[in-house]
């Protein structure tokens, strides 16, 4: 009896682990960083998985840290709201205690794996996490700005895998951290148009005019065209050792064009139905990117 009492426990404290990190978020965090390690190195060899591994779970460290915190400074809110009524903390199932000790203990072992890599990309790691806590977090309630301000932190990961590769911070990883922040507006804002009502019950403010109405559909419009733009910028030869071959420009274009058709789309249903398949399809764009960017290195 007590084994299976055992391994109930184990399995219902993996999945609340699993919950307060936002396991599914951090691993899309840390397939961003990896990303940019591989945009990075100059070729891949077998001294580079160790690096790999610490960036990895250094990363995910980073991030968990970070929706630990977050899930212990809004538990009362997150408990408002249908979406997050069930997370540990706010469900009652985790002390806040015990999520901060979690938070604090994956704070100091991604900041040791990531300085292990360099010092650099424990200090991005550092301000990822500060400005996630300590200004996105508590801004969220006050204005639809948190969105901008969690921009920052949000660009980081794709442009820490570089840092982590080459240990600079240049024009490299200035354009990697300028896709992924003008990435963040659409997708986040398309969240917060289908969980209006939800964000809503907390007093949350994440859309750019408070409303779901043709000024936020257009910003978001607007951003889709800059991130565009940004993710076309590698073609044009300014960027250092970051570039990309013209038929891979091709399909970032290709890619650009079906998420402005969903953006458009928006714009003119203004559905939470329009919202949703754009944020899927913003997931899809950023993943495909980062897909092509490391596809063409290694292949050219």
């Amino acid at each position: 009896m007590s084994a299976v009492n055992s391994s109930f426990s184990i399995k219902k404290s993996f999945i609340d682990f699993k919950e307060i990190t936002k396991a599914g978020l951090a691993i899309s965090v840390v397939f961003s960083s990896i990303a940019g390690y591989l945009l990075g190195i100059e070729g891949f060899a077998i001294n580079n998985v160790p690096q790999l591994i610490m960036l990895s779970v250094g990363g995910y460290c980073m991030v968990g840290a970070s929706n630990a915190y977050n899930q212990v400074i809004e538990k009362d809110l997150d408990a408002l709201m249908d979406r997050t009524k069930n997370r540990p903390v706010a469900s009652g199932r985790m002390s806040p205690n015990h999520a901060l000790f979690l938070a604090s203990l994956l704070t100091i072992i991604g900041l040791v794996l990531l300085y292990l890599i360099n010092p650099k990309s424990a200090m991005f790691g550092a301000i990822s996490i500060f400005l996630y806590t300590s200004v996105y977090t508590p801004l969220k309630t006050v204005t639809s700005l948190s969105v901008f301000v969690g921009a920052f932190p949000g660009a980081i990961p794709f442009m820490l895998g570089w840092v982590a590769a080459t240990g600079n911070f240049g024009i490299e990883a200035g354009t990697l951290f300028l896709i992924q922040f003008f990435w963040q507006f659409p997708h986040f804002w398309a969240i917060g148009w289908f969980l209006y009502e939800d964000y809503e019950r907390a007093g949350f403010f994440m859309l750019p005019s408070g409303k779901k109405d043709k000024s936020t559909a257009l910003q978001i419009l607007l951003y889709t065209i800059w991130l565009i733009i940004a993710s076309l910028l590698p073609m044009l030869g300014f960027t250092g050792q970051l570039y990309i071959t013209s038929i891979s420009a091709v399909l970032v274009l290709i890619l650009g064009v079906w998420m402005l058709f969903y953006s458009i789309k928006l714009y003119q249903l203004q559905t939470p139905k329009a919202a949703r398949t754009l944020m899927l399809v913003s997931v899809s764009y950023i993943t495909l990117l980062q897909i092509i960017y490391i596809t063409d290195k290694f292949l050219r």
